[in-house]
């Protein structure tokens, strides 16, 4: 079943039966897109929710492979086999970034959503959550949540790129164009029960594919004893602490703060059928995640020596992935891989569209045509939601037609984004009565700039003093929670009701 490819390049094993496996994986995507065109899009909160009748398991490998995404397959394997195993620090800070996620955030978010206005977007729930009637916190949420996701997707398909480039010898933009094309059909036409039901198709493959890698290359090598052998050719590659510094080590811990704050991670909280399933959909998704992971480090760790032993050349380590999979494995075998890495791009791109979709549809063009047309005109709005897929898209598209920076950095700039702007946001809305429209506003803008100000001004400076390298959500997200707290403070004045909405949450919450 396994076989080493007698020539040792980048797209060694691509042949017939590797293009008939993306091919029956294309058309399993868009028959999918096509199930959830006929099942639920006949409203708004179907399109974008799904209703809010998905399952447990379909919640958690969503959630998991919108999450991950191409970084996994492609970004965390370079960044190991880069600077060796202190790159696990990342992985470290997520999976318990992730958990706290559904231990803190999801039950009260799923139950606070429905209360609170039958929000669908974040920037509704916002809205909603702080009786802002002059819709000015959508606004300026909705236009964050434009900005970076364009920006996050645009990573999306230049790892799709990249991989049709690597894998097939392809053009670089004629894969842009492939990924994009079928991401945007089974999205435009399905909505958000065909994203989340082919997420749950793509988590497994991608799960399986971190297994298969590292395994199949440790059996190729010299089992346990490649670790051993991985060490003496660089001692930092098999040492926690050593090839990085202590503020770097905190910087890779700190993603994990970004999650209460990714709009296409916690909308689905907010679409499972109830917040009573969420402990099941923790228990799947957190151990897919640590699975997925530390598949990740290994294909990074065993693509050292593996790399080494072959004498092949490798231009760029996000490229690794790819490499092994194609050169280990049977083209059939091959082809599979290939999908998953098309899965966890994919998965993320068909999330970060419609999200921001909804965010133009509900938070943008539903005030403009107001609020009063809302149950009258869902076919209108539904179509206005397909077309913003399709505009975000281009877009993104146009973006990443020149890259020049890595998938890792690319959506670590992305996700500090989001977790500066919203990650505050998000849990004191949640939990502290006295946060007022002011202070969120104030918060997430400060959250939002710092990140920006950090990335473009700040950290080219890190060649001065170590300090400035930082990763830009921690500034980012300290800064939120002192002008949050500080602002609320000064302007709060008490509200029955929202203390009314907090506790009935929280009674909700606590039932069985």
């Amino acid at each position: 079943m396994f076989v080493l490819g007698a020539n040792l390049g980048t797209h060694a094993n691509t042949s017939w039966q590797t293009y008939i496996m993306i091919a029956i994986y294309f058309i399993i995507l868009l028959v999918i897109g096509y199930y959830g065109y006929k099942q639920a899009t006949g409203n708004l909160s179907e399109y974008m929710l799904g209703g809010r009748n998905i399952g447990p398991y379909i919640t958690a490998l969503s959630a998991g492979a919108s999450d991950m995404s191409g970084w996994m397959i492609m970004g965390l394997p370079g960044s190991v086999y880069s600077t060796g195993l202190s790159a696990i620090w990342i992985t470290i800070g997520l999976t318990i970034g992730a958990y706290v996620n559904y231990l803190v955030v999801a039950p009260r978010l799923r139950v606070y959503t429905e209360v609170a206005g039958d929000a669908i977007t974040l920037p509704d729930f916002f809205k909603n959550r702080l009786n802002d009637k002059h819709n000015i916190i959508k606004i300026i949420s909705g236009l964050i949540i434009v900005i970076f996701f364009t920006l996050y997707t645009h990573s999306g398909f230049v790892s799709g790129g990249k991989l049709f480039e690597s894998a097939f010898g392809l053009n670089y933009h004629w894969g842009l164009i492939s990924v994009a094309i079928i991401v945007i059909l089974y999205t435009f036409f399905g909505g958000y029960l065909a994203v989340s039901i082919t997420d749950f198709f793509q988590g497994v493959i991608m799960l399986i594919a971190m297994v298969m890698v590292p395994i199949v290359a440790l059996i190729q090598l010299s089992g346990w004893d490649t670790f051993h052998q991985v060490a003496e050719m660089k001692p930092t590659n098999m040492d926690l602490f050593r090839g990085t510094t202590f503020l770097g080590m905190i910087s890779l811990f700190a993603w994990g703060l970004g999650y209460f704050g990714q709009p296409h991670i916690i909308v689905r909280f907010m679409s499972i059928k109830s917040h009573k399933l969420l402990p099941k959909a923790r228990r799947l998704g957190i151990s897919w995640m640590i699975v997925g992971l530390l598949g990740a480090v290994g294909v990074g760790l065993t693509g050292i020596a593996f790399i080494s032993k072959n004498h092949i050349k490798m231009d760029d380590p996000e490229t690794l992935f790819i490499i092994m999979s194609q050169v280990l494995f049977h083209p059939l075998v091959g082809g599979f891989l290939l999908a998953a890495i098309l899965a966890a791009i994919m998965s993320t791109i068909s999330s970060q569209l419609l999200v921001t979709s909804s965010s133009l549809t509900e938070d943008f063009y539903k005030l403009i045509r107001g609020e009063e047309h809302a149950q009258s005109h869902q076919k209108e709005f539904v179509l206005v939601g397909r077309l913003s897929v399709l505009a975000v898209a281009i877009v993104a598209l146009a973006i990443a037609w020149s890259p020049n920076d890595t998938i890792l950095n690319l959506v670590g700039n992305a996700w500090a984004g989001f977790g500066a702007a919203f990650s505050p946001l998000v849990l004191f809305s949640l939990y502290w009565k006295k946060l007022t429209r002011a202070g969120a506003i104030s918060g997430m803008i400060a959250g939002a700039l710092v990140v920006i100000i950090w990335i473009v001004w700040v950290k080219p400076l890190a060649n001065i003093n170590e300090l400035f390298g930082m990763y830009e959500i921690i500034p980012g997200f300290i800064s939120s929670v002192i002008v949050t707290y500080l602002v609320s403070i000064f302007t709060y004045k008490s509200n029955y009701s929202i203390e009314q909405q907090l506790n009935q949450v929280k009674t909700i919450v606590r039932e069985k």
